[in-house]
């Protein structure tokens, strides 16, 4: 799309850059936001814009009274303005066309606040700029996926990606690019980190990402069947004798359970990934330390929730562990995550109990 018309955004003072930072990120993402305010001070503006530009891209791509193909071109046309230079007539555009989709306060804040986040994307530093860039226009093609391989959602129709590789594409694209960027930015800025190999310390984020991706899937995997999406591999299911369709039935939860627990073997294997990876962060650096913990304590608990559910399809069923499981957790951390032995036992625990519950 070309961009001559119009100008760059406008600079944006410090007391309102430290509100789109806190508050209007905070009203949409009140879990990212905890991680966010603990992650050392030189990350937080690259990761939080990264996080607010795809959460922008995310409620374009989610905006259901829109014809999935107008939400293509909506998330191209966002996409354009994140590889640069931005205009603000066209930032302009895509606000207007969001606000008429009756998007939630808080996401009207978001929107309204757009200019100000590309102004501020804008003037980060280059290396900064360009890692930003990268993850925010990789995870937008991940929500396109999502609206390429299935039907819309009131269609009563249910399709599946094709395969293992499908879903693994699918993981990386929309959570394990998340791990590679957040390498990156980390190695960057913190000196702590000066002995890693980034490029292996790269390739096992993105594991992490997956993992939290996986469980991500399977935990919601009753309510996106009945927004027609199936993310179990289609020939997978055929090799049980299901169809996408038939998991909408919750009678047939035996027949899909070795292709679940595949999944969480699969899923397992990358959050063994992801305890190395947090165990490479230098003791020292505790703030880096605890913004990967929780995401990782979190994701075992809840896969862990799903594994033992006894009704795995049904869509009345929740896999999400409770508020009281999290501020334990969060209080737990804070002496644990000195200690690599103590976080070796913790992870290692609630892997088993999944691995005793399939």
């Amino acid at each position: 799309m070309a961009q001559t018309t119009g100008s760059g955004p406008p600079a944006v003072a410090q007391s309102r850059r430290n509100q789109v930072l806190t508050r209007v990120l905070k009203g949409v993402s009140r879990s990212f936001y905890l991680t966010l305010r603990v992650l050392p001070k030189a990350l937080r503006e690259p990761i939080g814009l990264a996080y607010l530009l795809a959460r922008a891209a995310d409620t374009i791509a989610d905006t259901k009274a829109v014809p999935a193909g107008q939400r293509m071109e909506r998330l191209s046309s966002l996409r354009q303005q994140v590889r640069g230079p931005a205009d603000t007539d066209v930032l302009s555009g895509i606000v207007s066309q969001v606000m008429a989709g009756s998007p939630s306060e808080k996401e009207l804040a978001m929107f309204a606040s757009l200019a100000e986040t590309f102004s501020l994307l804008e003037s980060l530093a280059a290396a900064d700029l360009e890692q930003v860039r990268q993850v925010v226009v990789m995870l937008s093609q991940g929500m396109e996926m999502d609206l390429s391989a299935f039907p819309a959602e009131d269609s009563g129709e249910v399709a599946a990606l094709a395969s293992a590789a499908d879903l693994d594409r699918y993981t990386y694209l929309v959570a394990g690019c998340v791990g590679e960027f957040w390498t990156r930015v980390s190695a960057a800025h913190q000196a702590s980190l000066k002995d890693w190999n980034v490029g292996r310390m790269s390739e096992t984020g993105v594991r992490f990402g997956k993992a939290l991706q996986l469980t991500n899937v399977l935990r919601d995997l009753p309510r996106d069947l009945r927004l027609g999406r199936c993310y179990l591999p289609a020939d997978e299911l055929a090799v049980v004798g299901l169809t996408p369709r038939d998991l909408l039935d919750p009678a047939n939860e035996g027949r899909v359970r070795p292709v679940l627990a595949a999944w969480v073997r699969t899923a397992l294997g990358h959050f063994g990934a992801a305890e190395e990876y947090l165990l490479a962060i230098p003791r020292r650096s505790v703030r880096l330390r605890l913004a990967c913990l929780w995401p990782l304590l979190l994701g075992l608990g809840t896969l862990g929730r799903a594994a033992r559910n006894g009704a795995w399809l049904d869509p009345g069923s929740t896999a999400k562990v409770d508020r009281g499981w999290v501020y334990g957790m969060m209080a737990m951390s804070i002496p644990a995550v000195w200690s690599d032995t103590l976080l070796r036992l913790w992870t290692r625990r609630l892997r088993r109990q999944v691995e005793n519950s399939i």
